[in-house]
């Protein structure tokens, strides 16, 4: 039992060192603005370059993993972190930096995209639900990790050594992949150059990788868009910077909890359909709570919070259960990592596209009384396709 979990739990703490790198960022930002003149807009472009590689380019790197092979993809995507990570360390202003961004956007695709697919071929049968929930959660548990001990490390290392240090933990990560994961099985003949305008084709005319990246990009636009403006909320409630840091990455952290609580529902029985919708419900009527005003005005912070915590632990049923999805409905065996390839470019898409919505309807109205508003269409739109996906 040791030799089939010990793999496939190397897989998931690599997505989590690729993922500290997604939230490396944001609190590094007061200190670049300091180092190295970032401005506002530039860090904006920092902080987007990775969800726009995955925007562009989620699906070609999907159909590159399927055909090059899943391990080799994953240790190629760590490698290129910890040297992005490492030169950006050296790097003397902001538009070195924004190239090594963009590298570390690529190299996070490369490293998570087979991973579900591999997961899939290193642990039994009856085991896939369960690991993939785990890796479902690997975005969320890097990110918080990266919010918490971000400015710790900075105040002790300064910005050079927490980007050092993150490319060490990715260059660690690829090591033990080389270690201890299998390598990849020789390449078949829909593998390789020859078959990729094949596996393209499967999977865009496959009504499943549809459905999943779709329901995904409901999802990811709304968590994304909400956990991007508590730091907003939090400080029109008076609450203070540290405080609200803290805060934020809790309701980051929680969202681990339903990605893995997914998995050991699905492998107990519990249908697809019905996560699914209990996720988008919750997602939907927890941004209604900590958004709305009633009265005239906004719920006591401890309640709106609550609210948070609801709408980021139980929306991360969706997660969770869309990796297992996108693995069930790819339509071929060498396509999971392109199916999912297919899902990140659309979840990609969600992220770019929340964020902007959420603001210009508080710029609108005023305020952020009517999130809510932008994030219960998500979760409308996003029950009508888990509808979809139970009837697959």
């Amino acid at each position: 039992m040791r030799n089939t979990r010990l793999p496939a739990a190397i897989v998931v703490a690599a997505g989590v060192s690729a993922a500290l790198h997604v939230g490396k960022l944001p609190p590094a930002i007061p200190v670049l603005r300091d180092a190295l003149g970032v401005t506002l807009v530039e860090a904006g472009f920092l902080l987007s370059l990775v969800q726009l590689a995955g925007m562009l380019l989620g699906l070609a790197v999907g159909l590159l993993a399927d055909g090059a092979g899943l391990r080799r993809s994953v240790l190629a995507g760590l490698i290129m972190l910890a040297l992005a990570s490492g030169l950006g360390g050296f790097v003397q202003d902001a538009s070195q930096l924004l190239v090594l961004r963009a590298l570390e956007g690529v190299g996070l695709l490369l490293a998570a995209m087979p991973a579900p697919g591999l997961i899939r071929r290193l642990v039994p049968p009856g085991q896939v639900d369960a690991a993939l929930g785990w890796w479902g959660a690997y975005m969320p548990l890097g990110t918080a990790l990266a919010l918490l001990c971000g400015p710790l490390v900075m105040e002790q290392l300064g910005w050079p050594g927490w980007w050092w240090m993150l490319g060490g933990v990715s260059l660690a990560a690829a090591l033990a992949v080389w270690r201890m994961v299998p390598a990849d099985p020789p390449a078949s003949a829909t593998q390789g150059t020859a078959g990729w305008l094949q596996r393209l084709h499967r999977t865009l005319t496959s009504a499943g990788p549809w459905l999943v990246a779709l329901t995904f990009a409901m999802y990811s636009s709304q968590w994304l868009a909400v956990i991007g403006f508590l730091p907003s909320m939090y400080a029109q409630a008076g609450v203070a910077a540290h405080t609200t840091a803290l805060l934020t990455a809790l309701v980051a952290a929680v969202n681990m909890a339903g990605n893995i609580g997914s998995g050991r529902l699905l492998q107990r029985g519990v249908r697809a359909e019905r996560l699914l919708t209990v996720g988008f419900v919750a997602m939907g009527l927890g941004a209604w709570v900590a958004f709305s005003a009633f009265g005239g005005q906004p719920l006591p912070l401890p309640v709106r919070f609550g609210a948070l915590l609801v709408f980021s632990m139980v929306g991360g049923l969706i997660p969770g259960t869309l990796f297992s999805l996108a693995v069930r409905f790819a339509p071929g065996e060498g396509t999971a990592s392109t199916t999912v390839g297919w899902m990140q470019q659309c979840s990609a898409l969600g992220q770019f596209a929340g964020p902007p919505l959420v603001a210009w309807m508080a710029i609108q109205t005023g305020g952020w009384e009517w999130t809510w508003v932008v994030t219960g269409a998500a979760a409308v739109a996003g029950l009508v396709l888990a509808r979809l996906c139970g009837k697959q």
